[in-house]
């Protein structure tokens, strides 16, 4: 009797959260650093450095911050989804 056999996106869960926020948060970091030198401090009346000033998106530290959780977010689910249509290639092919 033959198991079923796992798919990818079973067996890379972890790896897939952990990278792709990672990744995406690398991504996101640069993004929120061009686009705050870009936009100066100017339309921000605070720094938002301390504690849970660094995640409320008004703020110029948390601006950058909610960017860089956005990207990681999302790129999560892109790695996410390419996972699974490599799957669906994999099991067609071999299926």
């Amino acid at each position: 009797m033959q198991s079923a056999k796992k798919s990818i996106q079973s067996k890379s869960f972890w790896i897939t959260i952990i990278a792709g926020f990672v990744t995406g948060m690398g991504n996101g970091s640069v993004f929120g650093a061009a686009l705050m030198c870009w936009m100066g401090r100017a339309g921000f009346e605070d720094w938002g450095g301390y504690g849970a000033g660094s995640y409320i998106p008004t703020t110029f530290n948390g601006f950058m911050t909610f960017w860089m959780l956005a990207f990681g977010f999302v790129f999560m689910l892109m790695l996410a989804l390419g996972l699974t249509r490599h799957d669906v290639i994999e099991n067609a092919r071999h299926g």
